[in-house]
């Protein structure tokens, strides 16, 4: 490897892995660290081939984290059950969850082509795709299921925003106090956003653009449609602001999503996922603005989540 690649290069043991899970003549000739992950380390690994060419894979680890295990069994499973679905996703090379060969627990999977589209410009045409995309993945049947969903967030641990209307999130957290409707299960991604999927987009970016893959199955799950749809539906408020939130749930419908038809069950699952971001905005935020979106300050997506959660209050509450 080169020197420029001396900060980012594999770790002895995990570089030894990957190595056994080339084909014969292969070798991996560069890394690059990909930016935007919260929990792992995401690396692009060029490898050189027989012939003199090159291909990527995408080695992804969990340094210290609590849930390593689970996340990358759910990912390995996801990742097996796709090929063939018609929905676009990395392809499994190798997993090792309980680091029993690298240092820290990994996976190595196919580089997909495309990148992920944060700005403003061209919104309105990949909204639809977002919404068609997810209306596919909660169509898949698998045999085996993955776990029930886990909420992100309790009644108790919602942080009101400095500078919100305190009696509207007072009432937003009694929503979630509530038990949880009744729901049709279904398989969901769990973390579907715009940073967890690749686009080829034009230069134009007026018509054309596509979506490539969907990334990080990690938290794959059993659940209800809706709290999908709210997790990218919060997403979409924070990075664009309130009225796109509310938008994507009215895409995910006019693309044949089905959605809780009670007003009541439609609230509990948006302020279900909506006010989990506020105890972790710094965390959320701090890929955006490495992503380019540098207004996107911690301060910035507070004040968008108060008017986002106040938006939902009054159109659903």
């Amino acid at each position: 490897m080169t020197d420029h690649d001396e900060a980012v290069a594999v770790r002895p043991l995990t570089l030894a892995w990957v190595s056994r899970h080339l084909e014969f003549g292969e070798r991996v000739v560069r890394t690059e660290a990909l930016h935007g992950g919260i929990t792992a380390e995401m690396r692009r690994l060029t490898i050189g081939t027989r012939d003199g060419g090159t291909r990527d894979l995408v080695l992804r680890t969990f340094v210290d984290v609590e849930h390593a295990e689970d996340w990358l069994n759910r990912e390995a499973g996801a990742l097996t059950l796709l090929p063939g679905t018609g929905v676009p996703a990395p392809g499994l090379v190798a997993v090792d969850p309980t680091a029993a060969h690298c240092e820290y627990p990994s996976l190595l999977m196919t580089h997909l082509a495309g990148r992920t589209v944060l700005d403003d410009e061209g919104l309105e045409t990949r909204v639809p795709l977002l919404a068609r995309q997810l209306v596919a993945i909660h169509a898949l049947r698998p045999t085996e299921r993955p776990r029930e969903y886990v909420a992100l967030t309790t009644a108790d641990t919602v942080v009101t925003p400095k500078g919100a209307d305190a009696a509207v999130w007072a009432a937003a957290i009694d929503v979630i106090r509530k038990p949880a409707p009744p729901y049709e299960g279904r398989f969901l991604h769990r973390d579907f956003h715009p940073g967890n999927v690749l686009f080829d987009v034009p230069p134009s970016r007026s018509a054309g653009a596509r979506i490539t893959g969907v990334v990080d199955w990690a938290a794959t799950s059993w659940g209800p449609a809706d709290l999908d749809v709210a997790h990218c539906c919060t997403n979409l408020a924070l990075l664009h602001g309130p009225a796109w939130g509310l938008r994507f749930a009215e895409a995910y419908e006019e693309a044949g999503g089905v959605l809780a038809t009670a007003a009541s069950e439609r609230l509990y699952w948006r302020v279900r996922d909506g006010p989990a971001f506020s105890e972790e905005v710094q965390l959320v935020s701090q890929p955006w603005r490495e992503a380019g979106r540098t207004e996107l300050t911690t301060r910035a997506v507070e004040e968008r989540l108060d008017a986002y959660v106040t938006s939902l209050m009054d159109a659903l509450g």
